[in-house]
């Protein structure tokens, strides 16, 4: 093969020829490729991002957050949050840090992302676009580029703060399975007529075409929203997307909020930690 050295100048011609038999005598092996860096399996300190789901909203009670529930950073025993199973009780309180907002979109997390950067965590986790696609009409959801440009301008903000933190990127959940799994509860439908989530729960009991076409819109657009995630999360050599395991797990009534069907429960979130920690301990990213 024609070495590509052959520059001007009579020594450098010397040394090539253009026949395809030709060889180059002294030419200097290529240097391999640099190894990238090593995904740490048990980081010393974690960040959250997100929204209510990592704030806990309605897992200890109606309409209001319990971060003490939260998958990612929470304290209580029963869920053992990421941190906790990271880092044990005692160090999870002082190195864990929950900037995620209640009703937060993606056009928010770049604030939450700088705000995480000042910490100077090992991890940070993400959990956002829930929002994106509960809206007061399926036409005012999101659009797909304003999501990829939203978490593109997140992830430059981290990494001018916080250059060698570890990133994992939680799939946002299947808000239809939520809607079939809740709809059967009175209570937690009535709940949802204060407004949570209304593109997917709004008249939960209409079975028409309309409304069944409404509810596939939104999950086409979560499906959307999960491909930008796993799409951005991969150009960035420190980042594990979670290959979809939040959007595909089969949440139920035991793992939902008792007062809106909807959030998970304490259940729920002790579920999306274990998620969570197999992914981040394990030796090789999700496929």
């Amino acid at each position: 093969m024609l070495t590509a050295v052959c520059l001007l100048g009579t020594a450098a011609l010397a040394g090539c020829s253009s026949g395809t038999g030709s060889t180059t005598k002294g030419a200097a092996a290529q240097p391999s490729a640099r190894p990238g860096p090593v995904w740490d399996r048990r980081p010393a300190s974690v960040a959250a991002v997100g929204d209510s789901i990592t704030r806990g909203f309605d897992a200890c009670s109606v309409l209001a957050d319990c971060p003490e529930v939260s998958w990612a950073t929470g304290t209580d025993g029963e869920v053992r949050s990421l941190a906790v199973r990271l880092l044990g009780d005692a160090k999870a309180a002082s190195h864990s840090w929950n900037h995620a907002r209640t009703g937060a979109r993606m056009a928010q997390l770049p604030e939450q992302m700088a705000q995480a950067a000042q910490e100077r965590p090992d991890l940070v986790t993400v959990m956002i676009g829930a929002n994106d696609a509960c809206r007061d009409s399926a036409r005012y959801m999101t659009p797909v580029a304003d999501f990829r440009s939203s978490f593109e301008a997140s992830m430059r903000q981290l990494r001018a703060g916080a250059p060698k933190a570890q990133v994992y990127v939680s799939s946002v959940p299947d808000l239809k399975r939520l809607w079939s799994t809740g709809r059967d509860n009175a209570l937690g439908k009535q709940i949802w007529k204060l407004g949570i989530c209304p593109s997917m729960l709004g008249d939960a009991d209409d079975l028409g075409p309309d409304a069944t076409a409404r509810r596939a819109e939104v999950r086409e657009r979560v499906v959307a929203y999960n491909g930008v995630l796993r799409d951005v999360c991969a150009k960035d050599r420190l980042c594990r997307y979670d290959g979809g395991a939040v959007f595909e797990y089969p949440f139920t009534g035991k793992q939902l909020s008792q007062w809106d069907w909807f959030h998970p429960g304490r259940d729920g979130q002790a579920r999306l930690a274990e998620i969570a920690y197999r992914n981040v301990t394990a030796l090789r990213p999700p496929a």
